[in-house]
């Protein structure tokens, strides 16, 4: 059984990150204080702090002396280049305004939307209904079948005559088939019906176990004849096996939600 699930508005590696990310401002500035001035723009050790993880892509306190230097001297060029008088005019310019507010609303997004999914944490309880929602809604078969790939429906119906007049699908599969599971004579090893395209696994269930397609099946990637090699009951993953993934599907159906709900603020 295959558990789905989306990234949503905010992906769970992303959603880490800014929380990794506030953190680590919410620490520091207890200590912030201004590690160099250019042009009379401070630097405070909460901007390089940030900027040295963004570029090193682990914890300020990882950083090695080196980078340490390294990246404040970029940071320095970055303050030199945006206190230069030219840069005030260049802010004001429609183009970087509108760059400006979409990258400070992006930042400000980000933030609420982990603020939320932080505060609005999935439960238990929430986990293991989703879990046994998507038990309830997962095929109750898996299969295991065999196919050939080809470009012509002329050509499907060639091997099936082949088939039938008792050819082997394994080696008609290892020198006919175009697919990436030829050389392995077809095999597609196990899959439930929601892991293949629809015409495919239509097919497939359609079939009893050891019989083949007796009329080519055509999909987006060609046409197929499809051997049912076996059948068996599927079993769902543990729980365990997949709360992270429920969990991120918990939380993004929150959000989701609480965004319809914003919207709907508008047109009242």
């Amino acid at each position: 059984m295959t558990l789905n699930t989306s990234s949503g508005l905010l992906g769970t590696s992303f959603r880490s990150a800014i929380l990794a990310a506030m953190a680590t401002l919410v620490c520091s500035s207890v200590w912030a204080q201004t590690i160099d001035t250019v042009n009379g723009a401070e630097i405070s050790t909460d901007v390089y702090n940030m900027y040295l993880e963004s570029r090193i892509q682990k914890p300020a306190s990882e950083a090695t002396p080196q980078e340490r230097s390294r990246y404040l001297d970029e940071l320095k060029d970055i303050y030199l280049l945006t206190t230069q008088p030219k840069a005030d005019a260049l802010a004001k310019t429609p183009r970087n305004k509108a760059m400006i507010e979409l990258q400070t609303r992006g930042i400000l997004a980000q933030a609420v939307a982990a603020d939320f999914l932080e505060s609005n944490a999935a439960s238990d309880a929430e986990i293991l209904e989703a879990y046994q929602e998507q038990v309830e809604l997962a095929p109750p078969l898996e299969f295991k079948a065999s196919h050939i790939l080809v470009e012509t429906q002329s050509e499907a119906i060639s091997l099936i005559s082949e088939l039938e007049g008792g050819a082997d699908f394994a080696e008609l599969a290892k020198d006919k088939s175009t697919g990436p599971s030829g050389p392995s004579g077809g095999d597609l090893g196990w899959f439930s019906a929601n892991q293949m395209v629809a015409p495919f696994s239509q097919a497939v269930a359609a079939l009893e176990n050891g019989a083949f397609t007796k009329t080519p099946v055509q999909t987006q990637f060609g046409w197929h004849v499809i051997l049912r090699v076996d059948s068996r009951e599927s079993t769902p993953p543990t729980l365990e096996s997949v709360r992270d993934v429920v969990k991120q599907r918990v939380e993004q159906d929150k959000l989701q939600k609480y965004l319809q709900d914003l919207r709907a603020t508008l047109s009242e």
